[in-house]
């Protein structure tokens, strides 16, 4: 069954996650926008953003801790210490093994539900998995990009997470490609998390090919994507501010 969970404000978590910051940056040149999220402007401007980030498994962490540490919760801790003054509430709809096509037909109803002004699609590892055909893919972002501003929301874009282990099996590159140029066609950001942590691993911040028992990676790494995710949040919005008219 589908978990629709939402995330209670959390405040930023410890010391160890404050060193974390620095290791974050080591890949932000791989983040930047030249797309506006002008519904998202709007609704700061009112001092409230309602963020619903759709995903598959790789959106979750498990353990009793896991909805804490995972990215949608990183994210609504950093936007919410970005912007004190603005009510920011991240509400996660995450459902494994779900492909593009599937997230299309449950998208309404989640839009519905939460009345987003902003969503954040990750998308990628499970049609990758699946071979589903890439004019079917690209499809499916197209018109889920079209449902999400029917709906009177901005759509950002995540791709699938970097694993060398998976890497020469899926054709996880490919679909990022793809999304890459769906985004752009549709002037709308994408959060490149592919590269991103494929940046982390070429630099050995992250040992991706270590098997370790503990979550610590895991939970360091979705830390990292929702301080980044965050950047990317913050500056889209303020490209989709309303510019002053020069007067005379």
């Amino acid at each position: 069954m589908r978990a629709i969970a939402l995330l209670a404000l959390l405040a930023l978590g410890g010391p160890a996650w404050a060193e974390n910051q620095d290791v974050c940056r080591t890949a932000e040149a791989q983040v930047g926008t030249s797309f506006a999220l002008p519904h998202a402007a709007q609704s700061v401007a009112n001092k409230r953003l309602n963020v619903l980030v759709v995903g598959a498994g790789s959106s979750a962490l498990p353990g009793p801790e896991g909805v804490r540490k995972a990215y949608p919760a990183r994210l609504q801790a950093a936007l919410a210490a970005a912007m004190p003054d603005t009510v920011v509430t991240v509400a996660s709809d995450v459902e494994p093994r779900r492909s593009a096509g599937q997230m299309v037909r449950v998208l309404p109803a989640a839009l519905s539900k939460f009345k987003p002004q902003l969503v954040i699609w990750q998308i990628g590892t499970v049609d990758a998995m699946q071979g589903v055909d890439p004019d079917e893919f690209s499809q499916a972002l197209e018109e889920g990009a079209s449902i999400t501003r029917a709906a009177g929301a901005d759509l950002i874009l995540v791709n699938a997470q970097y694993s060398p282990r998976t890497e020469s099996m899926i054709a996880l590159g490919a679909y990022a490609d793809l999304m890459r140029r769906v985004a752009s066609q549709q002037e709308m950001p994408l959060f490149d998390r592919f590269s991103v942590m494929k940046t982390w691993a070429d630099l050995g911040i992250f040992d991706f090919y270590a098997k370790t028992k503990k979550l610590d990676t895991a939970e360091h790494v979705h830390d990292c994507i929702g301080r980044l995710l965050a950047d990317l949040v913050l500056d889209s919005v303020k490209l989709g501010e309303p510019q002053p008219q020069s007067g005379r």
